[in-house]
């Protein structure tokens, strides 16, 4: 073969033989440029390979960042607003928050409406904002009382719940422009049905309230005249037939709940199968009583609601200072709480009352004093109260 190219090639001229050549150079300079393209192009695939795993990196970061943001409101709502606007991963604008609240899975519903009872101006446009959010229009006032209080749980704090509740009426009116005279007959109406809930589904309430009562109980709350009869047993018949479903908290995380209790401290419980003392560490918030064996112990030994109940200073043999928590319709009968066995069930309690210890007169008095507080406080009908008062002076100066 090299024999035939080399005499073939003695048959071209010079001028064929240097064209040739040029051309094997070209060649030459055509595979140097393909290797060279190469070279580049691993060069560019391994860049972009390095961008990838940096964007990948920075969408992990910041998914870890955002997980962390929940975390953090979970346990406190306004330091985990905060931690997420800090890294860049929420807007503070009033519907950028809202729709965070709004759409967001795994926050705890507790800590939504704390953060959205807030008072500063700031809370108040995402409290609207997350209103709108909400389409009332053609619904019935259950029917949107349930998708509201289903997105949230009520906070505790009177004011809290004014706001909210303020926000709700308001809303709801200007979806339904029709259905009343104003939103104080909303607001008034809406606490109704709330309280009407609790009157027809909680056990402990013994006087049930009648649909004749309820109509009683809402007179002249439109302005001065009443509501449509058929509406409000319409409303009544709808709770009647379905309670309230009350959301679970979806952040998991007990710690929120003891974030900032009415009061806490040891004290000494007695047994309720066996009658030894047990120090106990106690926290008094959102009308129960939760006891730990430890105050790192993330979940309670213990949970005594104190709905129906009631306490006193009582005098016990060689132990001072002790107070009692007793239901005084239900004498002879366990108590309604729950307790976690050592291997982790969580079993009904085993009291008829609970005799707690003190360490000195002072904190006892306290302690019953904040559990007083606690039983009594139910800001629901004293915001009503007002309301009605106020519709009532309006009509009077008309």
């Amino acid at each position: 073969m090299t024999d035939y190219v080399q005499q073939v090639s003695e048959d071209f001229s010079p001028l064929e033989r240097l064209e040739i050549e040029n051309l094997r150079m070209h060649k030459n300079e055509l595979l140097l440029d393909i290797e060279k393209l190469k070279s580049e192009i691993e060069n560019v695939m391994a860049e972009i390979q390095d961008f990838e795993e940096a964007e990948e990196n920075k969408v992990n970061e910041r998914n870890k960042q955002f997980a962390s943001g929940k975390k953090k409101f979970n346990m406190d709502p306004k330091k985990g607003i905060q931690y997420l606007v800090d890294n860049k991963i929420l807007e503070w604008r009033p519907l950028a928050v809202a729709e965070f609240l709004y759409k967001e899975e795994g926050l705890n519903k507790t800590a939504i409406g704390d953060f959205l009872g807030e008072r500063d101006d700031m809370n108040i446009q995402i409290l609207k904002a997350f209103l709108e959010l909400h389409e009332f229009s053609d619904l019935n006032l259950v029917q949107a009382l349930r998708q509201f209080l289903w997105s949230f749980r009520l906070p505790g704090e009177a004011q809290k719940i004014d706001r909210m509740m303020e926000a709700f009426a308001m809303r709801y009116c200007d979806c339904n422009p029709d259905m009343f005279q104003s939103t104080d007959t909303c607001y008034i109406l809406s606490f109704a049905i709330i309280m009407l809930n609790t009157s027809l589904h909680n056990p402990n309430v013994k006087d049930k309230t009648t649909l004749e009562r309820f109509i009683s109980m809402n007179r002249g709350i439109n302005n001065g005249g009443n509501l449509p009869d058929e509406l409000l047993m319409k409303l009544y018949e709808s709770i009647r037939s379905e309670p309230f479903k009350i959301p679970e908290d979806d952040g998991n995380d007990l710690t929120h709940t003891f974030f900032n209790p009415d009061r806490e401290g040891w004290l000494l419980k007695l047994g309720g199968r066996v009658k030894t003392w047990k120090r106990r560490w106690f926290i008094l918030t959102d009308n129960c009583l939760y006891y730990f064996e430890y105050t790192t112990d993330k979940e309670p030994r213990g949970i005594i609601p104190l709905e129906n109940l009631c306490v006193r200073e009582v005098a016990y043999p060689r132990k001072p200072y002790c107070l009692e928590l007793y239901n005084p319709n239900s004498r002879g009968q366990k108590i309604k709480a729950c307790k976690t066995e050592t291997d982790g069930r969580v079993v009904e309690g085993k009291h008829q009352s609970y005799m707690i210890s003190a360490a000195t007169a002072e904190e006892r008095d306290d302690w019953i004093e904040s559990i007083r507080a606690s039983i009594t406080k139910d800001p629901f009908y004293d915001l009503v109260t007002v309301r009605k008062r106020k519709v009532i002076n309006n009509v009077a100066h008309e």
